[in-house]
């Protein structure tokens, strides 16, 4: 099993890397990080591991502080000097929250339940499932204009938006018609292959990016074609999953 250690103390760090091997002698720790910073670029940068075991109080902030630069769909064990981080940590996908200084039974137990959580949702339980139904996403949204009524094809829009709180879409020929439903409400409607909500005010298709660039905190900056008068960025929560939507993965 892969795992990610990050510790901001460097005698906490090999306490626990040597309380692993000594657990899951065949695990291996792939990455250590000390801050939140370091991690969020190491986690928008590789694949996740098999477990994350981290510290709540990093040297630039918070684990709470990560979770919100990076979404973690991997199991997560918080370690921590205090208590009172529980209750958040369990909103997470935490699977234990161990007090330093941290005992091996404490440890063991949480790795212990980890397995029996990944027998119990193993393949052979997930194939029982009902498979589910595709899901059915909008063709067509219907325009009014006044007494006048529009039919207009989703795959004509290469753009959604949202400005003085009515919603908007545009085409490649630069037409922009007026929407009914607004972007938490599309999200749900367009099909997620082909449109992406790179933030508040923004869902965007393939087609509309002309050029990306990195901004600050992991972000990137997006240039659309037809041009906006300000460029839109992908807010640091959706960068992970939008890198994956541009390779043409899962998210």
């Amino acid at each position: 099993m892969n795992i990610v250690l990050i510790e901001d103390e460097h005698l906490a760090y090999q306490r626990m890397a040597k309380l692993v091997k000594e657990i899951i002698p065949e695990s291996q720790i792939v990455a250590h990080h000390d801050s939140v910073e370091a991690a969020a670029k190491w986690f928008l940068a590789n694949p996740l591991p098999g477990l994350v075991l981290l510290d709540v109080q990093l040297s630039d902030g918070t684990a709470f502080d990560l979770l919100k630069l990076v979404k973690l769909d991997c199991p997560v064990i918080f370690t921590t000097a205090y208590d009172q981080y529980a209750l958040d940590a369990f909103a997470t996908n935490s699977i234990d929250y161990l007090l330093k200084p941290i005992k091996k039974a404490d440890l063991e137990s949480a790795l212990q339940k980890l397995q029996s959580f990944r027998k119990i949702f193993s393949a052979a339980e997930v194939a029982k499932m009902p498979v589910p139904v595709p899901a059915e996403y909008k063709k067509r949204f219907v325009i009014r204009f006044g007494e006048h009524i529009k039919s207009l094809a989703v795959e004509d829009i290469v753009y959604c938006y949202s400005e003085n709180k009515s919603t908007y879409a545009r085409t490649a020929d630069g037409r922009i018609y007026p929407l009914d439903n607004n972007l938490d409400m599309l999200e749900g409607m367009l099909n997620p292959a082909d449109f992406f909500r790179i933030n508040r005010q923004y869902i965007v298709t393939l087609k509309a990016i002309s050029e990306m660039k990195t901004y600050s905190k992991a972000r990137v900056i997006i240039r659309l074609n037809p041009v906006v008068k300000e460029p839109p960025v992908v807010s640091s929560e959706r960068a992970a999953d939008f890198k994956k939507w541009l390779a043409g993965e899962a998210y």
